[in-house]
């Protein structure tokens, strides 16, 4: 099948290309790219006063798939992405069972055939999740993996993790690390401060935070090996990684829509649909945080999509951290950045598309003549609310619900194959 999309304005920075082009898409790939395309096609969208890009590339989701499927599935998530214009996604190993052997990759991979978007399974760095034994990074990578970590988790061992950021790299695996010390935290459910405190709740100290951060790139600058700090939140952790780069060290980052937008103000309302891990921090971590997006610092917006049910969320104490995000990172990215002029399109492209496929050392990410039609078409001027109830993931555990975003996906293609349309 061919399908012509026109007069849309393309966005791609692989090519640093900005401007109206047509593009023709025949057997799922790309074959042209230009103004006024006049060949026949089996099927003409009209983009005019959409913009076009790469899909998504979302590489931190939790798609809960073996195991936990009545929080999610691989089907379900994948239509979620595919409805926020994410065409590949990483999903973590904190499973049941977990990613820690080929056999739960081939699960992973093999339904995921059929799934809305690309799937890439992260596995584990240790067996079981339990920081004792090092997996085995060479099977688990040529079963598929492309990074490791235990996320949910720290390994709380420097030396394992020193181990198995040297062993994970030579066997072409990213480590992403889950930057957490449980005993700061000790129990802490939201971020420590004024409203903790207020709310008479155990808090999550920035330092649990801080102090693994400044492990991981201690132990990356020593064994001038890479690393890839997960779900960035805090200040502290910002300005290590700032410092780090200006340094040489080989650290990437990421950071969520959440975190450049929302306050622990959140969560005055006892509503554990505002509880996440990282938490929600303060108003000084959150312009921190965005300032590290606008001078380079972050290098790609993620989701931590990570379902739960309604049951599971309802008890604001004792619920699991969590949010679903797949929907919304566009929308909420384009709100608070773009509309808000603190970036531009190019940059949410890299940030988004780019990024994430280039750390994690997978194709795909630009409009080039040849590259497989995986893209997103968006209406970046489209105003919609958030309702949980019409989301396509199974889990409505949505921070953003009730707000009112500016961007909307308006279809979604993978492999030239249309997944998605917002009717």
């Amino acid at each position: 099948m061919s399908i012509l999309l026109k007069n849309g304005y393309i966005v791609d920075y692989a090519n640093r290309t900005e401007g109206i082009r047509d593009i023709l898409i025949d057997n799922g790939v790309i074959e042209k790219v230009a103004e006024n395309i006049t060949d026949k096609a089996d099927r003409v969208i009209d983009c005019t006063g959409l913009t076009v890009m790469p899909g998504l590339c979302d590489m931190h989701v939790h798609l809960r798939d073996p195991g936990q499927t009545h929080k999610e599935d691989i089907y379900t998530g994948c239509e979620a992405a595919a409805a926020g214009g994410v065409t590949a996604v990483a999903c973590m190993p904190n499973t049941t069972p977990p990613v820690d052997n080929p056999e739960t990759v081939k699960y992973i991979l093999e339904k995921a055939k059929t799934a809305k978007a690309r799937v890439y399974p992260v596995g584990c760095i240790t067996k079981g999740l339990k920081g004792e034994e090092l997996c085995d990074y060479e099977a688990l990578r040529k079963a598929g993996c492309v990074a490791v970590s235990d996320d949910g988790r720290p390994v709380k061992s420097t030396t394992m993790m020193a181990q198995a950021m040297v062993k994970a790299h030579y066997a072409g695996l990213k480590v992403i690390s889950h930057c957490e010390d449980l005993e700061v935290i000790d129990g802490g459910i939201m971020n420590k401060g004024k409203v903790s405190r207020e709310l008479g709740v155990k808090g999550m100290s920035r330092l649990s935070e801080d102090t693994i951060t400044a492990r991981e790139i201690a132990i990356a600058q020593a064994s001038e090996m890479p690393i890839h700090i997960a779900h960035v939140s805090t200040r502290g952790s910002i300005n290590l990684i700032r410092s780090a780069a200006h340094e040489g060290v080989m650290c990437t980052c990421e950071t969520a829509p959440h975190y450049f937008t929302l306050t622990d103000e959140k969560l005055r309302g006892r509503d554990a649909d505002y509880r996440m891990n990282p938490p929600l921090r303060e108003d000084s971590d959150v312009s921190a945080v965005l300032a590290a997006i606008i001078d380079g610092t972050v290098d790609c917006i993620v989701t931590d999509h990570a379902p739960h049910s309604k049951e599971e969320k309802a008890d604001f104490e004792k619920a699991p951290n969590g949010v679903v995000g797949l929907e919304t990172s566009l929308a909420v990215t384009l709100t608070e950045l773009y509309h808000k002029k603190f970036t531009s399109l190019m940059n949410i492209v890299r940030l988004m598309c780019v990024n994430p496929r280039k750390i994690l050392g997978i194709e795909g990410g630009s409009l080039s003549v040849g590259e497989v039609a995986d893209i997103a078409i968006v209406d970046t001027e489209k105003v919609w609310t958030v309702d949980p109830e019409r989301l396509h993931s199974k889990s409505k555990n949505t921070c953003f619900k009730g707000m009112t975003l500016k961007g909307k996906v308006k279809y979604t293609l993978l492999g030239g194959e249309i997944v998605f349309t917002d009717d």
